[in-house]
């Protein structure tokens, strides 16, 4: 087994267990800025429990390796732009920087705790790393299975739905047919034997295109920093988002008072934007009513060119339905997973 003195001296070693940030939420939490993405130099000191100097100092003896994992310095225009659309929205949480501002990634984080020697927390981690390189190592390697053998639980409804369809229920008709006294009871359970087996042979279709249409989510991690924020953050976060896309004028409105718009703005060829945010657990949909409180606050109060609903959750049809009449553009929590990682919102363009 590798041993941690080894992990702190080689640069290739490293390099090699970097891409595995999520062990840094598996020995304590990681906070990150508004953005869902970077930290600052202080909140890296925070979670590895050291004074900022000794990140600073290990930031200088190490520029070049953290700068290809991760590491960002802001300066000019693009610290001021950062500033605008993200510190700016915090100011009591995010100290506001001078002149410059380190930007870390969560991979230049786990870079840290790889150079970092003076920390509990940095060990916890690369004992966690080399814990796991070493299982990987050590484990058995299995001999993959033949490409024409069906998986365990495909092969175990098949012979289910078999021993239904040929066994079953062909001895359920032999008995029917030589039986007088209990012919009713054998027919009632003979349906219930074809019910079950027609479940199965709908539940093996249900699977198959379930797996025919998954894949890699493009946009791992977004939804779940989304999800950890509270309802002023996600109201923040659209603000940022609006801006991204080229509006301008952008005000969070959110509150008690707020009349039923969070955030209104004005895009680039000068429509008027009014938005609604709704920060719901993933399993409870908009209702058709919070887009009819909508519509009048967005259209009659605000006579919005663009009204946008968004949700980190999905419509009901019936609020799709409304929206679809009224001109709203709904952003579920599918569009909104996209819009968050780059692409665009159509309706702003």
């Amino acid at each position: 087994m590798i041993d941690e003195a080894a992990l702190l001296e080689s640069k290739a070693l490293r390099g090699s267990v970097l891409g595995r940030t999520e062990v840094l939420d598996k020995v304590k939490a990681l906070s990150l800025l508004p953005d869902g993405m970077h930290v600052t130099t202080a909140m890296v000191a925070a979670y590895f429990e050291v004074a900022e100097r000794a990140i600073n100092r290990m930031a200088q003896r190490h520029r070049d390796e953290l700068t290809v994992n991760g590491l960002r310095i802001l300066r000019g225009e693009e610290l001021a732009r950062f500033k605008g659309d993200t510190l700016s929205l915090y100011p009591e949480s995010y100290p506001q920087p001078r002149s410059s501002l380190a930007l870390w990634s969560r991979r230049a984080v786990l870079n840290v705790a790889m150079l970092l020697r003076d920390s509990d927390v940095a060990r916890q981690i690369r004992t966690y790393l080399l814990n796991m390189e070493y299982l990987a190592r050590t484990r058995p390697v299995e001999e993959p299975a033949p490409s024409n053998v069906l998986p365990l639980d495909d092969r175990i409804d098949r012979r289910i739905t078999h021993i239904l369809g040929k066994t079953v229920v062909p001895m359920f008709n032999a008995l029917i047919e030589t039986s007088g006294e209990h012919r009713r009871e054998l027919i009632a359970l003979r349906e219930n034997v074809q019910r079950v087996e027609q479940r199965l042979c709908d539940h093996d279709t249900r699977i198959t295109d379930l797996e025919r249409t998954s894949g890699p989510r493009q946009y791992t991690g977004i939804m779940a920093s989304i999800d950890a924020m509270n309802w002023r953050e996600f109201e923040h976060h659209i603000a940022v988002l609006l801006r991204r896309d080229g509006c301008t004028e952008v005000v969070v409105h959110g509150g008690p008072g707020d009349r039923g718009v969070d955030v209104t703005a004005c895009t680039a060829d000068g429509r008027t934007v009014v938005a609604q945010c709704k920060s719901f657990a993933p399993y409870r949909p908009v209702w058709s009513g919070d887009l009819q409180k909508f519509l009048g606050a967005s259209h009659v109060q605000h006579a919005a060119d663009v009204a946008l609903f968004v949700a980190t959750t999905s419509f009901t049809p019936d609020a799709r339905a409304i929206a679809e009449s009224y001109g709203v553009t709904l952003v579920d929590r599918a569009h909104l997973e996209k819009w968050s990682a780059g692409v665009p919102l159509p309706v702003l363009q």
